[in-house]
């Protein structure tokens, strides 16, 4: 199945410039083109995002990421269900073994209700209940993840901010359960992310081959 990302925002580990050195964000349609190191349609119509662990990074971490993000911001009563669904396999990743693979991120804030990690072959999640909450509670969403493995793993939030996030591989699933955001959330604004963005911050002396990657092979966005 093809993967459409043309529309999508796409960050990529590239400065914005020799005088800028914050990460580039552009359309997924002009990702495929300028940067194919990063952002490639293999040829059964899969994405594949690669962020190796040293490279440029937003303003307020020193951790690389080569993510897609939605280009419009969304209200939880905008829609009934907010669902971002990922159909991937995660072919390499850095040496701390972690990495963000899925988000449901707040505007102008960097601490987001959701993250979704990938964790030394486990499917984690970070979540704040309430908005700007200083450390989010973590579970374990499903277990025995392997690298190299297919994998779908899907974030579910209502109108009324039920959040439900869900991981399948191998015949297996796990879920969080619903997850219940309080009413300080209600006015805030947010966009689902998803792809590969390192939990480990590089230095001078980071293996230039050091990294993660992973390919979508299946990707669903609906607000309905």
């Amino acid at each position: 199945m093809s993967v459409d990302i043309s529309n999508l925002i796409l960050a990529v580990p590239v400065a914005v410039s020799p005088i800028n050195l914050v990460a580039t964000e552009l359309t997924g349609a002009d990702a495929l083109v300028l940067y194919p190191n990063y952002v490639s349609e293999l040829s059964d119509g899969s994405v594949q995002l690669s962020a190796p662990t040293k490279g440029a990074s937003s303003k307020s971490t020193r951790r690389t990421r080569c993510e897609w993000s939605e280009p419009h911001y969304w209200s939880l009563g905008s829609a009934r269900d907010h669902l971002n669904r990922q159909e991937m396999t995660l072919t390499k990743v850095n040496w701390a073994q972690k990495v963000v693979i899925a988000q449901m991120h707040v505007y102008a804030d960097d601490s987001p209700p959701v993250k979704v990690f990938w964790k030394k072959g486990d499917i984690t999640l970070g979540f704040r209940r309430t908005y700007n909450q200083i450390d989010p509670v973590n579970s374990t969403v499903l277990k025995g993840v392997p690298l190299g493995a297919k994998f779908v793993v899907s974030i579910h939030t209502t109108a009324a901010g039920v959040v439900t996030v869900t991981a399948t591989c191998n015949g297996v699933t796990g879920t969080s359960g619903g997850l219940q955001l309080d009413d300080t959330w209600t006015s805030r604004l947010f966009e689902f992310h998803g792809g590969v963005y390192n939990q480990v911050d590089y230095t001078d002396t980071t293996p230039v081959d050091d990294g993660s990657i992973c390919i979508i092979s299946d990707l669903s966005l609906a607000h309905t």
